[in-house]
């Protein structure tokens, strides 16, 4: 049994991945070998070639040489990759650059080779970088200065006091043609690895949103004020070549060169040059458009466009993005004023989404469209009474606190019981360190969210959802061996033979990461709910309920540690294992909920009832994810009960 209870986390998850669909091309990386540097020197020889080579001869060795060696290291970096269906495409591909670049074929030529390379490894060994929030790239000029002017330059044009010295030379980045090829992608992995080979060594040590910061500060020196003026009126006035960047992940993905070849070179200089400079453009959304859910109108009208065009990917990404940047900022406080309204709200975007990826007729989308318009038109005016009286305050800071405290309550409480059941009390001190630094934690996330950081909608989803389906599986196999032991008098023989072995020094650790990871994803989510409707006017009601949930959580877990504590140790096991199995199946919804909002998991709609609190949501993935996490629970119940041994009849006298 002991086997069984071990495989269950592994059980659950595998059939997650069956249940769910397949992952989007950002939620897996590979681990064997080292498909980021392989992108990076691909997109090096797809820049630098023509710097080594012009029609047919030789016109830099020691840059030829690099060019050769980086063919022949992705080759080999490729070959050692894990096996998929694509790999010996990838490897072919690369077969080809080398001869090419063996060959001194012409530039053209080998850029095209290596730029194909390099997204067909994007896409088949995904690297998933993206900006957690739009960088800030003049809060880094004294970075730029500290890090990088000593070769670059103090204005970026290659000639710092060490650059004479260099080979190869430091990089101009105001050299007008080299930009133009660049994505602030490939900087930020120059800035984050390194170049192999060259004195450009890798500040992986720097904050991410520093290295993403420096890569759109370097990728802006090579444009002019002017450039990013006109840049600035051309995206205020022309919704199409919007629709052509539309989210942060575009832009860090967009070269000028790639954007010429669908609006012209005068007009992608402009964009590239004003976007390099104010990344956060990309979700702002323009003059003329107001309201909380302005960016949201803006992200789902773009999206319809692009969708009657034909260009359903791109209809897919603006559609998430109207949720994730238009909407989610604004939910907490909608939530507190008009849960409803929410709910219908992102039901109805869900919805939306489906139709995108049925590919369903284009006048059924801008119906739904229409629809969930009417539904921005209802919150705004929800949201529109900044006034928030004092009764609504109270009762949503109350019911905040409960509802997102009594299932870490449980977790905690349980485990806290189980110990001194088992009397096992040296082990307590991980379980109240596990939800000490969770509520730490907890703090230290109000500061970055409130002064440091924007935490954007993905992120947050993506955050509850990896949590929530961690703590189902631990919380799926806890249950099912404690039935076990609370069959036919096992526990006792549990607690009397079997406890100093099994709760080593590895266990304790093991519930000091359950008693952090259960708190801190509801700490996590309240914060954000607080932040998000405070209000000075309200301030003296939001605190009051905060107090009072706090006083009715307390009183609650009092209660059930007294109830635990009468409990015959039979009983407690056996009601403990089914409220834990219980608490699984609710956490694996929500969980797989939350990483379809965050557009890693598919979501496939159903008319059903949707009921937060009990993790039901109106989709395949989300109810069949229950499903088979409540299977996995009575398969291991029914397996604890056949595996009672039946008593031996007593003999006659």
């Amino acid at each position: 049994m002991s086997r069984l209870v071990a495989l269950i986390p592994v059980i659950l998850f595998a059939t997650l991945a069956w249940v769910a669909a397949a992952l989007p091309a950002s939620a897996a990386e590979p681990g064997q070998a080292n498909p980021r540097q392989a992108w990076q020197m691909l997109d090096y020889i797809a820049v630098d070639y023509a710097g080594a080579v012009q029609h047919g001869r030789i016109v830099a060795p020691g840059e030829y040489a690099e060019m050769q060696e980086f063919a022949g290291a992705v080759r080999t970096q490729l070959a050692a990759l894990p096996v998929t269906p694509k790999q010996p495409a990838l490897v072919a591909q690369a077969d080809r650059l080398v001869a090419a670049v063996t060959a001194k074929a012409e530039p053209v030529e080998v850029a095209e080779l290596a730029r194909g390379l390099a997204d067909d490894v994007l896409a088949s060994y995904p690297i998933g970088a993206v900006p957690a929030a739009p960088p800030e790239p003049a809060r880094v000029a004294a970075l730029y200065a500290q890090q990088c002017a000593v070769c670059h330059g103090p204005t970026g044009q290659g000639d710092g006091s060490a650059a004479a010295g260099l080979d190869p030379p430091p990089i101009a980045f105001t050299d007008a043609a080299r930009a133009a090829q660049r994505t602030p992608f490939a900087l930020y992995e120059v800035i984050s690895q390194g170049v192999p080979g060259t004195v450009m060594a890798s500040f992986a040590a720097l904050p991410e949103n520093d290295r993403w910061a420096l890569a759109f500060y370097v990728g802006s020196l090579a444009y002019s004020p002017q450039a990013r003026a006109d840049g600035e009126a051309l995206w205020r006035k022309d919704a199409e070549l919007r629709g052509r960047i539309p989210t942060l992940e575009a832009l860090t993905r967009t070269s000028e060169a790639e954007l010429a070849a669908s609006v012209g070179a005068a007009q992608a200089s402009a964009i590239i040059a004003y976007l390099r400079s104010r990344p956060q453009a990309v979700n702002e959304p323009v003059a003329g458009n107001t309201g909380p859910f302005a960016l949201a109108r803006q992200r789902l009208a773009d999206s319809q466009r692009v969708y009657a065009a034909g260009d359903t990917a791109q209809a897919r990404s603006l559609a998430l993005s109207a949720y994730l940047d238009g909407v989610e900022p604004v939910e907490p406080t909608l939530a507190t004023r008009d849960a409803a309204l929410m709910r219908d709200i992102e039901t109805a975007m869900a919805r939306f989404r489906a139709q995108l990826g049925q590919s369903t007729a284009p006048a059924e989308v801008s119906a739904q469209a229409v629809q969930i318009t009417a539904l921005f038109d209802r919150a705004e005016a929800v949201l529109q009474d900044t006034h928030t009286d004092t009764t609504t305050a109270f009762l949503g800071s109350f019911t905040i606190l409960l509802r997102e405290g009594l299932e870490a309550l449980l977790i905690v409480i349980g485990m806290i019981a189980f110990l001194r059941k088992a009397e096992r009390r040296e082990v307590l001190p991980y379980v109240h360190a596990g939800w000490v630094g969770a509520l730490l934690a907890g703090a230290a996330t109000w500061a970055a969210a409130t002064y440091l950081i924007d935490i954007s909608g993905a992120n947050r989803e993506v955050t509850e959802g990896v949590s929530a389906l961690f703590a189902a599986a631990v919380l799926l196999s806890v249950g099912i061996w404690m039935h076990q032991k609370s069959l036919a008098g096992r526990w006792q023989q549990y607690l009397h033979a079997k406890m100093s072995a099994v709760l080593t020094r590895r266990s304790a650790i093991f519930l000091f990461l359950l008693a952090f990871v259960a708190v801190y994803r509801e700490v996590f989510e309240t914060i954000l709910f607080y932040i998000a409707m405070w209000s000075e006017q309200a301030s003296g009601a939001i605190i009051a309920g905060l107090v009072s949930g706090s006083v009715v959580l307390a009183a609650v877990a009092y209660w059930m540690l007294r109830m635990s504590k009468r409990l015959p140790i039979g009983r407690f096991f056996s009601i403990s294992s089914i409220l834990i199995a219980v608490l699984a199946v609710i956490l694996v919804g929500k969980g797989v909920a939350a990483l379809q909002e965050a557009g890693w998991v598919s979501q496939a709609l159903i008319q059903a009832p949707r009921i937060e609190w009990l993790g039901l949501y109106p989709s395949w993935q989300s109810l069949l994810a229950q499903l088979a996490v409540a299977v996995v629970a009575v398969i291991g119940f029914l397996f604890n009960t056949r595996s009672v041994p039946t008593p031996a009849p007593t003999p006659k006298p």
